[in-house]
């Protein structure tokens, strides 16, 4: 399958080099046309590590011309992050053409800004946009033209906009990522499986203290104390009560799964997190202000799932909790400046007009 993969980040160079390992014509968009030269210059290839060893991969085209990369493609994943999608959407958009999947891993909603980009676009192509749980690698750049994948996704929530287009979209989908795909309805239910809003803010928020005190800190290892697991709980509860408060059927796939050793498998399967924390990947600087957790996770995904939450008339004491927190640690209030149903221009539309939307399309 010809696959466009947009990005520089870890996310996409998992993508591009994992779908080039399984055979698939990979295309890799970045918009830095120097790191594309050199990336060129250096053969055009990716070097992933996973448990069975080194694979060195060559990709099919390397470019900094969204509209090479996306020509012919028949799926276009981005797993930027979710600050980064109103500009790849807008850069996107005129290139669409029918039949193309937009796939977006994960995505805070991210399937809507890009719908629309195409729609402000004026291109009227049948193209489907698509948004899971997490990002389908735990993985980390180890060099600018190497990737290290500690765990492939097992299981893969998938909401589609719209929705009626979901059967071609899941399809596409499932040919890159064979026997892990569930559908989970439409791109709000997709949006509302978002694992990131839910595991990182307490993270971020509740370690704050180390985090500027030591050099380089584990989060996900030492961070994660069982007072944490259990405020994570509590807010991963707010997020299920607003799914079954819009009608989103079971399996929520609650964040517990991913640390439990028994019991339902999580997205990534069993013993995910202690092989992450194992890796020391994930052992890093973080700057507590401009961190991904909170620039992405915290100001965008909390902020969209309590505007969702007014929404349904579901209460989210600790996400908004959270945010207020998070705002005077970043100095700027984030509920205002986040991601919600009114910054996506659907805050006039009641529930069942939503949904109508969402199943239809613009």
């Amino acid at each position: 399958m010809k696959i466009a993969v947009l990005g520089g980040g870890n996310g996409s160079f998992a993508a591009a080099g994992d779908f080039a390992l399984s055979g698939h014509a990979v295309r890799l968009w970045r918009r830095d046309a120097n790191q594309v030269a050199a990336h060129r210059a250096a053969g055009s290839r990716i070097l992933v590590k996973d448990h069975n060893g080194p694979h060195d991969v060559k990709l099919a085209v390397l470019t900094a011309d969204i509209a090479e990369a996306v020509d012919g493609a028949e799926l276009i994943l981005c797993p930027a992050p979710a600050f980064a999608q109103p500009d790849i959407a807008r850069l996107l958009a005129p290139h669409l053409r029918n039949g193309q999947v937009v796939f977006l891993p994960p995505a805070t909603f991210g399937s809507m800004i890009f719908a629309q980009a195409a729609r402000d676009a004026d291109n009227r192509a049948k193209a489907s946009f698509a948004e899971t749980g997490t990002l389908p690698w735990l993985t980390r750049k180890h060099g600018p033209f190497e990737v290290a994948i500690t765990i492939r996704a097992k299981r893969l929530p998938v909401g589609v906009f719209p929705l009626d287009q979901a059967p071609h979209a899941l399809e596409v989908i499932g040919q890159a990522f064979p026997g892990a795909v569930e559908p989970c309805g439409d791109a709000l239910s997709g949006a509302l499986m978002n694992a990131g809003p839910i595991i990182h803010p307490p993270l971020i928020v509740m370690n704050a203290g180390p985090i500027e005190h030591f050099e380089r800190w584990d989060i996900h290892k030492e961070g994660t104390q069982a007072a944490i697991r259990r405020v994570t709980d509590a807010l991963d509860a707010e997020r299920i009560a607003v799914r079954e408060a819009l009608g989103y059927g079971a399996p929520h796939f609650p964040l517990a799964h991913h640390y439990a050793r028994e019991g339902e498998i999580w997205m990534y399967g069993r013993g995910s997190h202690d092989r992450l924390t194992d890796s020391g990947d994930w052992r890093e600087r973080i700057v507590l202000r401009e961190h991904r957790y909170m620039r992405e996770d915290l100001r965008l995904g909390l902020s969209l799932l309590v505007s969702v939450a007014g929404l349904a008339g579901v209460a989210t004491p600790l996400a908004k909790a959270f945010l207020a927190i998070g705002g005077a640690i970043c100095g700027e209030d984030l509920a205002q400046g986040g991601r919600t149903l009114e910054t996506l221009g659907l805050g006039n539309l009641g529930k069942a007009e939503l949904q109508t939307l969402l199943r239809k399309g613009f």
